[in-house]
């Protein structure tokens, strides 16, 4: 009875994975045994680049075809109140320097427990909730990144691109219209590993359509209505950094969409981390998407700006634009993008151009 229970099971998880394997592209490849399911898929970004030096003498264009993002995702449910996802990368694969077998990564990987909506545990290795410019999804921007602002903190805080290891409870309230992650992070670690944890706490509420996933939204296509206000604090020992940000994702005239976001970051890394200049940045980005024509127009403007008059002369700005091209909604996308750096006038460096194509497939 046993012998059969098991080849019963067996057989059935064989079919499963033989149909999933097989299955159209327009349904998801997902492998499900009562009630645990199993969700696979891909996202790839193949970028064109042409990008100028900046320093002194060195105003030619490095010239690059590399995969930006290349993905595997793996994601789930272990019953009913547990969940998981997880998420390999091998970026920048093939930039200069070339190493083209080299930087396969773990990008996530994480358990949720959800004991009721007002309260979720997230365990092991996930974004850290600073601001919503780094918690929004790689798929949605509207250009082609995040803002390098977002990353300040990155290096000296030991992050994984933007994530870290540690333990999260989050939650809704409201009707599910504000929302809260509150974390506790390995950050830095010094060498005896006694140095203080990384603690890191966002809130948000959206006036409209409600954002309960692991990632925020950049575009949603003229599909959801949007206006969101937040604000984010990371801090270890006695660094700090905080955010605040407005999004909007308007949909009119039976289609389109107005869209944008305005992102200002703080960071000061104090005794903590002081290659982390005291600074307060912004970046403010918009678009259009005319959804009869699947073009999306898009600008965006930063500036990085320091606080104290020694580090004055790294004070920088970019501004630049494009358009995003939507063959398949996010599943297929061209974009194209223009930047522009502009050093401070104190700055040694030279203003620097960025001519950039993307082709995005996405499917999970």
């Amino acid at each position: 009875m046993i012998l059969r229970t098991r080849l019963g099971c067996g057989l059935r998880c064989a079919a499963a994975i033989i149909l999933a394997a097989t299955a159209p592209l327009f349904a998801q490849v997902s492998i499900k045994h009562e009630d645990v399911t199993f969700n696979f898929g891909i996202q790839g970004q193949f970028w064109a680049d042409w990008s100028q030096d900046s320093s002194a003498g060195q105003q030619g264009y490095q010239q690059n075809l590399y995969l930006r993002r290349a993905r595997i995702l793996l994601g789930g449910d272990l019953g009913k109140d547990v969940s998981f996802f997880l998420e390999t990368d091998s970026p920048n694969l093939g930039k200069t320097p070339k190493s083209p077998g080299t930087g396969f990564i773990l990008q996530d990987a994480f358990l949720e427990w959800k004991p009721s909506q007002m309260l979720r545990i997230d365990s092991g290795l996930f974004f850290v909730p600073l601001s919503r410019n780094a918690l929004q999804s790689t798929l949605n921007y509207y250009g082609l990144d995040l803002s390098a602002l977002a990353t300040v903190n990155n290096t000296a805080t030991q992050s994984m691109a933007l994530r870290d290891l540690g333990l999260q409870a989050r939650g809704f309230f409201l009707k599910d219209r504000l929302l809260y992650r509150l974390g506790v992070f390995q950050g830095q670690r010094d060498a005896n590993a006694r140095n203080s944890l990384r603690l890191a706490g966002y809130l948000q509420y959206d006036f409209f359509d409600t954002e309960t996933g692991y990632v925020f939204t950049g575009t949603a296509l003229g599909k959801k209505k949007i206006l969101a206000i937040d604000a984010g604090a990371d801090c270890q020992g006695s660094y700090r950094g905080t955010s605040a940000n407005i999004a909007l994702d308007l949909p009119v005239r039976g289609g389109d969409e107005i869209g944008g976001q305005f992102q200002f970051l703080h960071y000061d890394g104090r005794q903590k981390f002081p290659t982390i200049r005291d600074q307060n940045d912004w970046f403010v980005e918009a678009a259009y998407y005319l959804h009869g024509l699947k073009f999306q127009p898009f600008a965006r403007l930063e500036s990085q700006q320091f606080v104290n008059a020694p580090d004055a002369a790294n004070n920088l700005h970019r501004t630049g634009g494009g358009v995003n091209y939507y063959v398949h909604g996010q599943n297929l996308k061209w974009t194209l993008q223009y930047c522009r750096t502009l050093p401070g006038p104190a700055s040694s460096l030279h203003a620097a151009n960025e001519f950039t194509m993307q082709m995005q497939v996405f499917y999970f």
